[in-house]
């Protein structure tokens, strides 16, 4: 069933799942769970302990209830990893206003989209990021509230939002706590609904498969608005469990080795780039990061060579991690042989995780072989947020999920990776849909028809080709003049090609579509 968009669990499956335990009436913003004289978070200069964290999630939910924001609004978020960040989420799914969750990189393209599909009455960002400056974009957003962290000049101060505590009429439940973005084919990205209970089953259910306890130090260099970063366990696992949680601005080894030090950090998720440049820095750089005891590597396949260095090197556990924001999640386990932990990306979470892998007629394949992951389950969407053309295309009729991932499945139930159907790059974890940026290169007054391609990469996993077939009247433009173009556009700079080929044809496939596969084998 679809009310306003979401696409609710068939009856007999909500009925199973709460008799089965999965699903409970725990919400997102009861997640803290620590002693209240524990340091919960460190954020640069700010360290809160649980009871001071809770207190401004509190006067902070007041103060977004007296701006007028209520339950069931939608709320754009897109903060760094900041302790305005965490207060600002636990606030907002406290009075039951959904955060829609963009990443920093976002800029106008994504916001003003995200903005009006979700029909958001606030956007909350950050004053600066380097050189660029979000309150400029943020004046033209469509929405009724502009929310600053930092230098707000005439628009509303995060800071400023802070209220003595109201009783709140929150949330239930089966309400959308959270929307979170896909990785995106088809253009631009597709919202994500997550409700309390099933976010609150995934972050659960995660952080007891990977160990997290009151003693567990959590450091998190990827956004904190990313799915890996927030939930798998994430920062909200975390809380959940009376752990710490210390935020890095980003995964270089010049931020993250000496947090890792100061705080004696003891997990840690990655990215394989990440993951590989730490492997390197460790000769060079000095601090001791003994403590690391568990690193998190997913987002995109770790090759089994390298996955097999983390231990020796890195001198701790490393994990596996294979998932999707959609809701499937797999995890090699702390205590699978070690041959499984580096040639596999782990096995299902839950117990009520249905897995099927089919052939191109929906079939399921042999045991062995490679097909199509289809998955539903307790935590895996029904439906993307006002998609319904979409929803016909990514879900069968028995509301299986098709994740066009390509996988093989051990006897143990572990999942290999073997590729994709889908039109995606995955640039070291960042999901690039080549339809989007392929509609913003034939923009350009130069360009005829482009297509773009994923390459493999060492470090990377994949970068992103674009090739371009140039009009005849038109100047071929550089590869620095075709990001000039697409900045103008408002496109995350992380999309951007990391390479551009011309040619004067592209090839076909017998049904007349363009052959990628042999764009890609010419630059290989």
């Amino acid at each position: 069933m679809t009310v306003d968009g979401f696409t609710r669990w068939p009856d007999d499956l909500e009925a199973r799942y709460k008799a089965e335990g999965y699903w409970t009436d725990r919400l997102l913003g009861d997640v803290l769970r620590g002693d209240p004289a524990k340091t919960a978070l460190i954020a640069g200069e700010d360290r809160l302990t649980y009871a001071e964290l809770d207190s401004r999630a509190a006067r902070m939910a007041a103060g977004f209830l007296s701006r007028g924001l209520r339950r069931g609004d939608r709320v754009v978020v897109q903060l760094p990893n900041t302790a305005g960040f965490v207060v600002a989420f636990l606030a907002l799914v406290r009075i039951g206003a959904a955060p829609v969750l963009a990443l920093p990189a976002h800029r106008e393209s994504e916001i003003r989209y995200l903005c009006e599909l979700s029909e958001a009455r606030a956007y909350i960002c950050a004053d600066r990021d380097g050189d660029f400056d979000y309150r400029t974009m943020a004046r033209t957003l469509p929405v009724e509230h502009v929310i600053v962290d930092g230098e707000a000049e005439e628009l509303t101060a995060l800071s400023s939002l802070d209220a003595d505590p109201v009783p709140i009429d929150g949330p239930a439940p089966s309400d959308v706590g959270v929307f979170l973005l896909s990785g995106g084919t088809t253009g631009l990205p597709k919202l994500i609904p997550r409700t309390h209970r099933d976010y609150v089953y995934n972050l659960e259910a995660s952080a007891e498969v990977c160990g997290f306890t009151p003693s567990t130090v959590y450091l998190v260099v990827l956004p904190a608005a990313h799915n890996f970063a927030l939930a798998c366990p994430g920062v909200l696992g975390v809380f959940s469990t009376g752990g710490t949680v210390v935020l890095s601005p980003s995964g270089s080894p010049d931020d993250a080795f000496p947090l890792i030090e100061r705080e004696r950090a003891t997990v840690c998720a990655v990215v394989p780039p990440i993951a590989l440049l730490w492997l390197d820095a460790v000769t060079w750089q000095d601090e001791d990061i003994s403590s690391l005891e568990l690193l998190q590597v997913g987002g995109a396949k770790f090759a089994a060579e390298r996955a097999a260095e983390v231990p020796d090197v890195l001198g701790c556990q490393v994990q596996q991690v294979f998932g999707m924001a959609e809701g499937l999640l797999n995890y090699t386990r702390l205590d699978d042989p070690r041959d499984l932990v580096e040639r596999t990306q782990g096995r299902p979470l839950s117990p009520a995780d249905e897995i099927r892998i089919v052939d191109e007629d929906g079939k399921q394949v042999s045991p062995g072989d490679v097909g199509e992951l289809l998955t539903r389950g307790p935590y895996t969407l029904r439906g993307y947020y006002r998609a319904p053309e979409h929803n016909a295309r990514s879900f069968t009729p028995d509301g299986y999920y098709r994740t066009g991932d390509l996988v093989r499945q051990l006897p143990s139930g572990h999942l290999i990776v073997e590729g994709r159907e889908k039109d995606q790059i995955n640039r070291g974890g960042d999901k690039i849909s080549a339809e989007e940026l392929e509609n913003h290169l034939l923009a350009h007054p130069a360009v005829h028809d482009a297509a773009v391609v994923g390459v493999p990469d060492p470090m990377m996993g994949e970068r992103t080709c674009a090739f371009l077939i140039i009009r005849e009247d038109g100047k071929t433009p550089t590869l620095p003049e075709i990001k000039d173009f697409l900045r103008t556009r408002g496109l995350a700079a992380y999309k951007f090609p990391d390479r551009l080929e011309t040619a004067d044809t592209f090839p076909r496939t017998p049904v007349g579509k363009i052959s990628k596969k042999a764009l890609a084998s010419r630059v290989q």
